[in-house]
């Protein structure tokens, strides 16, 4: 017995030593890369952002003050002031929150539910991989950011619905990826030897083939978190945001200030650059990380 223990150990340690030296040795790619490293600081700066806005901003996101509305940036306003006095500044750090919590739960609820629909798909193939891409297919015919707007306007205004609507309209992405991962495994040397010693399906499928395709999903997973971001202001850009008009968010904010295009400028500038400096953070990543995971552009 203490033999096969041996044994077991001594054949399980280099695999994982290998499995680490390989994830390090990305991640040591990816910090050499500069868009990555961009990426990462701008990540670091919007989450960074997000996480201590209740102590950077110096008002709340909510006090109103009209004897200081529509003022320009100063030092006690550093963005200035919307048409109710409240601190632009402080109103962009807490909308940062809403957009880092609001855009990771909708990417998780969508890598899930494209999740379990791709490997579903990949793995039993047949007439439920028929069906069920069929269904995938009709999704992606409807532009995200359509289907997302007709989920919202179904299921009322509200953030839980705005996680749902963009999880929603990136699963079918989701599992798409997964599912062409996946085929190409079924056939694999070692998925056929499991199969041949009797392993169950359900064994086979989440200890040796879904763990062996999910660097497409991480990369993607990181790509979406830009485009979700974007959407969750684009629906607050078009009325469908938070059903509370004091909420900081950063699309709701783009609507409220487009009527003083011409009077306060500032008020559309610093929300829009918000949305932009955090999707570019995320595109940059995403493609470090792709560069970095992928064995062909090892060097």
């Amino acid at each position: 017995m203490s033999v096969a223990r041996v044994s077991g150990g001594l054949a399980q340690g280099p695999e994982r030593r290998i499995s680490r030296g390989l994830w390090r040795d990305a991640a040591s790619r990816l910090v050499r890369t500069g868009p990555g490293v961009l990426g990462l600081v701008l990540i670091g700066l919007f989450v960074g952002t997000a996480l201590l806005a209740p102590l950077i901003a110096p008002y709340s996101a909510s006090t109103q003050d009209l004897a200081t509305r529509l003022q320009l940036p100063s030092a006690a306003h550093l963005m200035g002031t919307d048409l109710l006095g409240r601190d632009e500044f402080s109103r962009v750090l807490y909308g940062a929150q809403i957009s880092l919590i609001v855009g990771v739960s909708a990417v998780a609820m969508g890598l899930v539910i494209g999740g379990l629909i791709g490997a579903a798909a990949g793995a039993l193939g047949g007439a439920v991989d028929a069906v069920l891409m069929r269904g995938v297919d009709v999704m992606l015919a409807i532009p995200g950011i359509l289907l997302a707007i007709g989920i919202v306007t179904w299921l009322d205004r509200g953030l839980p619905q705005i996680m749902l609507a963009v999880g929603v309209s990136n699963a079918p992405i989701f599992a798409r990826l997964l599912r062409g991962s996946l085929l190409p495994l079924r056939d694999a040397d070692y998925v056929v030897a499991a199969r041949s010693i009797g392993a169950p399906r359900g064994r086979l499928l989440l200890r040796h083939m879904v763990p062996n395709a999910l660097t497409p999903l991480i990369v993607q997973a990181t790509l979406a978190l830009a485009t979700s971001i974007i959407d969750v202001a684009g629906l607050g850009f078009l009325g469908l945001g938070p059903p509370d008009p004091s909420t900081a968010e950063w699309g709701t904010m783009l609507t409220d200030s487009t009527q003083f295009l011409r009077l306060a400028p500032y008020l559309i500038f610093f929300p829009g650059a918000a949305i932009v400096i955090s999707a570019i953070g995320f595109n940059l990543l995403g493609d470090g990380l792709r560069e970095s995971i992928d064995p062909r552009l090892k060097r």
